[in-house]
């Protein structure tokens, strides 16, 4: 086992094409936002049938001017998971406005959309779901309720990247949408994120709220009428993202092939609970961003820090997603405490992240399935 090569729970694929895409931007001079970054957004429209896209230089940028376009600031409420990276909260936080952490569906990990419809008050002005994993939530009863109650709607869709609902990929359709190409996402930039839009309007303001809030005068000066960010993505990363976005397919159908052997050869004792495997009818739907079983913890003599330490010396990585953001010490400071959120915090505790990237190989897969399996059963109870 020594002997054989360490296995991330993540890796990019970057080709030789790409390599040589950054060459030639290197090379021409121009290395921040410029051509290759209007190539990007139009290469990343017409794969969401047409809507306008603007990039940024992560998704948390994306997700902080999502909420700055929908005039969320202090007073208001956005309804979101905990089950979730720190991202989308601390966003809603730095913007001034109070996350309303709900519960999510145990077997999906997405918004249990009975909670969403309990939490709405006067305050609610947004809804801020995940796509855990790359599942999308469910789109028909989200879009309802929001419609019903006048609310935003701003997808976190870091993880979800091709996934699609019924047939439309999430991003061609609904309010705003926010996608991640850090490199552990489908695809990646680097670093970098999107954000889809409805309608021109919204693309004028995008353009400023991510570049100091500027505005050209007609007389070719410029003015600042609110104090903008800096979120702009360079030409070097747009560089990247089109080489990914033309291969984004072919590395999740690799990956959903990975998932299918892990489904199949990840059997137990005692047994994980497996994540959700799509829709029924609909599997090609989930984009598989991860693989993250739940471990037996009570039926463990050893603890989730014991058991990746196992497979980390067996030369198999592992990560955590995700920790209960609820619980951390910024939104304690909201009220937040154990046992409001049990399906969040059962997930926090036991969850588990195992490798799955496009370049890994389905020997790889049957590695991992049975590190796990030898760990779990030396430690049974």
């Amino acid at each position: 086992m020594a002997s054989l090569p360490y296995l991330p729970f993540a890796r990019p694929t970057l080709d030789e094409d790409t390599i040589a895409g950054v060459v030639e931007v290197l090379r021409s001079g121009w290395i921040t936002t410029g051509p290759q970054v209007q190539k990007f957004e139009a290469a990343l429209s017409a794969y969401l049938g047409g809507r306008p896209v603007r990039v940024l230089n992560s998704a948390t940028a994306a997700l902080e001017v999502a909420l700055q376009l929908c005039g969320i600031g202090p007073g208001d409420e956005v309804i979101t998971p905990s089950q979730t990276f720190f991202a989308a909260p601390n966003m809603i936080a730095k913007v001034g406005a109070t996350p309303v952490f709900v519960d999510v569906e145990l077997a999906s990990r997405n918004l249990d959309l009975d909670a969403v419809e309990w939490a709405i008050t006067p305050r609610t002005k947004a809804i801020m779901p995940t796509h855990f994993a790359g599942l999308p939530v469910a789109m028909d009863r989200l879009y309802e309720i929001a419609g019903r109650h006048r609310l935003r709607v701003i997808e976190d869709a870091a993880l979800a990247i091709g996934s699609s609902w019924r047939g439309q990929r999430i991003g061609s359709f609904g309010d705003l949408t926010v996608f991640s190409f850090h490199p552990n996402k489908n695809m990646t930039t680097i670093e970098g994120g999107a954000l889809v839009l409805s309608d021109e309007a919204e693309v004028r303001e995008v353009e400023k709220l991510r570049f100091h809030g500027i505005t050209r005068l007609p007389d070719g000066t410029r003015d600042v009428a609110f104090p903008g960010g800096k979120f702009n993505l360079p030409d070097v990363n747009a560089r990247i993202g089109l080489s990914q976005l033309a291969r984004l397919e072919e590395f999740n159908t690799r990956r959903r092939e990975f998932v299918a052997d892990y489904f199949q050869l990840l059997q137990t004792d005692p047994p994980c609970l497996l994540p959700h495997p799509g829709y029924t009818g609909d599997e090609a739907g989930h984009s598989w961003n991860m693989f993250a079983p739940l471990l037996p913890l009570e039926q463990m003599s050893i603890d989730r820090k014991q058991f990746r330490a196992a497979l980390e010396a067996r030369g198999i990585g592992t990560g955590i997603s995700y920790e209960a953001a609820h619980l951390t010490t910024l939104f304690r400071r909201y009220g937040y405490c154990e046992g409001e959120l049990p399906n969040t915090e059962q997930i926090a505790r036991e969850t588990v992240t195992l490798p799955l990237f496009p370049t890994m190989s389905g020997a790889d897969v049957e590695r991992v399935c049975t590190a796990v399996s030898e760990v779990l059963l030396e430690a049974k109870i």
